[in-house]
């Protein structure tokens, strides 16, 4: 994938961890964000779906990590920049048998940094009300995330929940 590799995490579930930059092009990650869009499709309905395909996660203004652990893809997230000053967190999705060892915070962290370094000054994310999300949820909340009003293009939704968190 030609990553720039850095340290994804503390803490012996994370050790061996690497985050960098993926190409959306690889096999692998485009097999993972299409399993994530099938799995929020189901689960939300395609009306309410703000999952990306493949092909969106190419634009100029998204930046797309992955997490391994050797050859192992351990999941995906991407940074989608709104203006200089303004991120949204995209595509964040773990493989299963990742799921609860700090990968997801672990790219979290790397965007969270990524748009530091940018410039920007907030970053907000829309997920999903319905149960499938709520670890998702109390990661962004143990991350400093704040539920907060629609921003960018979406509008209210009882299937959405927006947050956000300025950065210091």
């Amino acid at each position: 994938m030609g990553r720039r590799l850095v340290r994804g995490g503390v803490g012996a579930a994370t050790a061996g961890v690497t985050i960098g930059r993926a190409d959306p092009h690889d096999p692998a990650v485009a097999a993972l964000a299409a399993e994530h869009k099938r799995r929020s499709s189901a689960v939300c309905g395609l009306c309410a779906d703000h999952s990306l395909e493949i092909e969106q996660l190419c634009a100029d203004d998204i930046r797309l990590w992955a997490a391994m652990r050797d050859a192992d893809l351990l999941g995906v997230g991407a940074l989608q920049t709104l203006n200089p000053s303004h991120g949204e967190v995209k595509a964040m999705f773990t493989v299963d048998a990742a799921r609860g060892l700090g990968v997801g915070a672990a790219l979290l962290r790397t965007i969270i940094a990524a748009a530091r370094d940018a410039g920007m000054m907030r970053l907000s994310l829309e997920t999903g009300t319905q149960d499938y999300f709520a670890a998702a949820r109390r990661l962004y909340a143990r991350a400093g995330f704040a539920e907060c009003a629609p921003f960018a293009a979406y509008v209210a939704d009882t299937r959405s929940v927006f947050m956000t968190r300025v950065l210091d």
